[in-house]
C-alpha cells in the first residue's frame, strides 16, 4: 500500500482578508517606514517577471532586521496567516507571487542590505538576504575577492532570493550553483525562531547539514535572513573565446580540449544556437556577428587565470589543433575587455531578443552533457511535429548541461495564441528531457509555475520525503503556500 500523502495547508485559509487587527500588528512589528498599504506601491510585488502571475497582498512589509522579520513570523504563526517572502521578484516561475485570492502578506527583505563582514582570512562574506547580488560581487571585488554567482538580473535580485532558488548562472562550470557557494545561513523558521547558523566553516560534521534544506526550497520552509558566502581570489586575467561550429557533439569536444588545455581553468561555456544569434543581430542595437559565416551553433568558452600565466597561448594552441582537425569552423579569441564584453553581450541579450521576436515559450531543463544532441534533435522533431512553424531558440549553459530550450511562435501567427499552446508544448519537451535523464528545472525553480510537473515527473517516495520535510519545518504551511507543493 502507497503510503498516505501529507496535507500541509488545511490550517491555511484559502482565500479572505486578513484581519484587521492582524494587520495592525504586523505593522508595528516592521516598525516606521516597514509596510506599506499603498496599492499603487504593492503593484510592482504582485506580478512576476513573465507577467503569468498576478497576485493581490493587503500588506507590503519591509522589515530591516533579522528581529523584525523574526517578530512577524511569530505573529503570522500566531494567526495562521500566510506569508510571501520575496527578494528582488526577479524570478522566472512565479516562485514570489501571492496568492490571486489574497489573504497572504508580503515579507520583502529589500532594505536588509548591509554587508555585515568581509573575513579575509577565511574568504568569506557574510550578507544579509536583501542585498543586490551585483553589490555582493562589488563588496567581494573591493576586499580583492571574487564572489562568481553571476546572471542577467544581478543588478537587481537580491541575495536571498538567489539562494531560495539555488541560483546558477554563466559561471557554475567552475564554481558551482548557490549551494556550493554557501557556508552559512541565518534563517528565520516558520514559527518565527532565529536559527543562527552562519558559522561559516568548511568543515562542520555535526548531524544534518540543515542550510541546505533552505537553500532551493523557495521559502516554503522558512526566511533566508542573511548568509556566510564563499569567496575565491580575484583573477587577473580573463580570456574569453568564440567558436563557429557544425553541432553539439562538436561543442562536446572543444568543452573536452579547452578544459584540457585550461588545466580545468574554465568557468563558462555557453551555446547559441543560429537562431538566437538571429534574433539578437536583428533586435538588439548595436550586435555585431562574430564570425563572416552564420554557423549552425556558436560556443562562448571563457577562462581565469592569474598575472603571468600562458593562458591565452594554451587556449590558442588548442583552437589551432582544432581548427585544423576539422572539429570547429571558425574561432576568435577576443583581445581587449571591450572585445570579451561584445562576444557576451551577444549570449547575454538572447532573452530580450526573443522577446522582441514575438510569443515565446520557455524551458529551463537539464541533461547530462553527452545526452545534449540527442535531446534536441528529438525535441526538434516533436515540438515541429506538435505546431507546424514553432521556431526552436536554443541557448544556455552547455557545460554544465542546462540549456534553454525556448520556442519562438510561428511566423504569422498572434503571440496570445502561441502562449496559449505553453502546457502543451511544455509537456512534450519536459517528457523528452526526463526521457534522457535530466531536468525539468535546472536552475528557475518550481514556483507556481510547474508543482504538476514536479509531481508529474518526481518518484512518490520523492514528493513524500518533501512533503515529510515541509510538515516538519512548516506544519501550518504558512511559509509561501501554494508554491511548489
Amino acid at each position: 500500500m502507497a503510503p498516505a500523502r501529507l496535507s500541509t495547508t488545511a490550517a491555511v485559509p484559502a482565500s479572505g482578508d486578513i484581519a484587521p487587527s492582524v494587520i495592525e500588528r504586523l505593522q508595528a512589528a516592521a516598525g516606521d517606514g516597514g509596510w506599506s498599504t499603498d496599492p499603487a506601491r504593492l503593484a510592482p510585488y504582485l506580478i512576476d517577471q513573465r507577467r503569468r502571475y498576478r497576485g493581490s497582498a493587503p500588506l507590503l512589509l519591509l522589515p530591516d532586521t533579522t528581529e523584525k522579520v523574526s517578530a512577524i513570523v511569530r505573529i503570522c504563526a500566531e494567526t495562521r496567516t500566510p506569508i510571501v517572502p520575496q527578494g528582488g521578484n526577479t524570478g522566472l516561475v512565479g516562485g514570489a507571487t501571492p496568492p490571486a485570492a489574497g489573504g497572504a502578506v508580503l515579507v520583502n527583505l529589500a532594505r536588509m542590505n548591509r554587508v555585515r563582514e568581509v573575513d579575509a582570512a577565511a574568504a568569506a562574506i557574510t550578507v544579509e538576504a536583501g542585498c543586490i547580488l551585483a553589490a555582493v560581487q562589488q563588496a567581494a571585488a573591493g576586499a580583492g575577492f571574487l564572489f562568481p554567482l553571476s546572471l542577467g538580473a544581478e543588478g537587481s535580485c537580491q541575495i536571498g532570493g538567489n539562494l531560495a532558488t539555488n541560483a546558477g548562472g554563466l559561471q557554475v562550470l567552475r564554481y558551482g550553483t548557490a549551494r556550493a557557494l554557501t557556508l552559512g545561513l541565518e534563517v528565520v523558521t516558520a514559527d518565527g525562531r532565529v536559527w543562527n547558523g552562519l558559522r561559516g566553516l568548511m568543515k562542520d560534521n555535526t548531524g544534518y547539514d540543515l542550510k541546505q534544506l533552505f537553500i532551493g526550497a523557495e521559502g516554503t520552509l522558512g526566511i533566508i535572513t542573511a548568509a556566510v558566502l564563499r569567496l575565491f581570489p580575484l583573477p587577473s586575467q580573463r580570456v574569453t573565446v568564440m567558436v563557429g561550429i557544425d553541432d553539439v557533439s562538436a561543442a562536446l569536444r572543444v568543452l573536452n580540449d579547452l578544459r584540457a588545455a585550461s588545466s580545468e581553468r574554465l568557468n563558462a561555456c555557453e551555446i547559441l544556437s543560429a537562431r538566437a544569434l538571429e534574433f539578437v543581430l536583428r533586435h538588439v542595437p548595436g550586435a555585431r556577428p562574430p564570425f563572416t559565416e552564420l554557423h549552425p551553433w556558436v560556443l562562448l568558452v571563457e577562462a581565469e587565470a592569474s598575472a603571468g600565466d600562458a593562458l591565452g597561448d594554451a587556449l590558442a594552441a588548442a583552437l589551432g589543433d582544432l581548427l585544423e582537425a576539422g572539429t570547429i569552423k571558425d574561432a576568435a579569441m577576443a583581445q581587449s575587455a571591450a572585445q570579451a564584453e561584445a562576444m557576451w553581450k551577444l549570449r547575454e541579450s538572447v532573452p530580450l531578443a526573443q522577446t522582441r521576436e514575438g510569443g515565446s515559450i520557455k524551458h529551463d531543463i537539464a541533461v547530462p552533457p553527452a545526452r545534449a544532441e540527442d535531446f534536441m534533435r528529438k525535441a526538434e522533431a516533436a515540438v515541429a511535429k506538435a505546431l507546424p512553424g514553432v521556431r526552436v531558440c536554443a541557448f544556455g549553459h552547455l557545460g554544465d548541461g542546462n540549456i534553454h530550450y525556448n520556442l519562438s511562435q510561428p511566423v504569422g501567427m498572434q503571440p496570445e495564441a502561441f502562449v496559449a499552446e505553453w502546457d502543451r508544448l511544455s509537456r512534450i519537451v519536459h517528457d523528452i528531457a526526463v526521457e534522457f535523464g535530466g531536468s525539468i528545472s535546472a536552475e528557475h525553480g518550481i514556483g507556481q509555475q510547474k508543482r504538476a510537473d514536479l509531481v508529474r515527473y518526481k518518484p512518490a517516495v520523492e514528493i513524500d520525503m518533501m512533503r515529510a520535510v515541509k510538515q516538519a519545518l512548516d506544519p501550518l504551511g504558512i511559509m509561501n503556500p501554494g508554491k511548489m507543493l
